[in-house]
């Protein structure tokens, strides 16, 4: 695959996770929807699985950066599946207001899983990542890819990471806000540093 389009398909991803971020603060911040703690967990696995593309994105596609995506993906896909299995009885309740008919943790799995099935099929398809340590032939300077692109490409890199990191420092000021230093609430009702 042509490094462009690595870039670009990155940047999709990396995009699309950052939404998902947006969507979950907007409701905390908007609709006063705190985050329990196993929501706070996979904002956390959705923080990790878009470093791993912010890497690809900074210093060229890597399998060990998919991998980052991949393991924290799987790690916030079991904090939504326990989160399902733990409100999946009838009449056990739930949390927070469902949207289509399916609750953000669930709607966080399934995301979770197309991350995990994105990764796999960027490693499939990306022929130029280096095996085993070896940079394919032709392509021995894969890894700074990154920093040899014209300005005009360099928005591609720099918008959708900055937008990221906004996020998950703005998801991590509002944990803090939230949980202060001590053990999150498994119901929260209000910011602890706040009251």
């Amino acid at each position: 695959m042509l490094d462009d389009s690595a870039r670009f398909l990155n940047a999709l991803a990396l995009l699309g996770i950052s939404a998902l971020l947006t969507f979950a603060f907007i409701d905390q911040v908007v609709f006063f929807d705190l985050p329990c703690p196993l929501c706070i967990l996979q904002r956390l696995g959705f923080a990790l699985a878009g470093f791993g593309f912010v890497l690809n994105l900074m210093w060229g596609a890597r399998p060990d950066h998919y991998a980052l995506s991949i393991l924290a993906s799987v790690a916030g896909a079991t904090a939504a599946g326990r989160q399902v299995l733990l409100h999946i009885v009838p009449g056990s309740g739930s949390y927070g207001q469902p949207l289509f008919g399916l609750h953000f943790y669930t709607w966080a799995f399934i995301a979770f899983t197309m991350i995990i099935i994105w990764c796999a099929l960027l490693l499939a398809i990306d022929r130029r990542l280096p095996l085993q340590g070896k940079a394919s032939p032709g392509h021995e300077n894969a890894g700074s890819a990154a920093h040899s692109v014209a300005p005009a490409r360099k928005l591609i890199v720099v918008f959708p990471v900055a937008i990221f990191a906004l996020l998950v420092g703005l998801n991590a000021l509002s944990t803090f806000l939230e949980c202060s230093t001590g053990i999150c609430p498994a119901d929260p009702s209000h910011y602890e540093l706040l009251r």
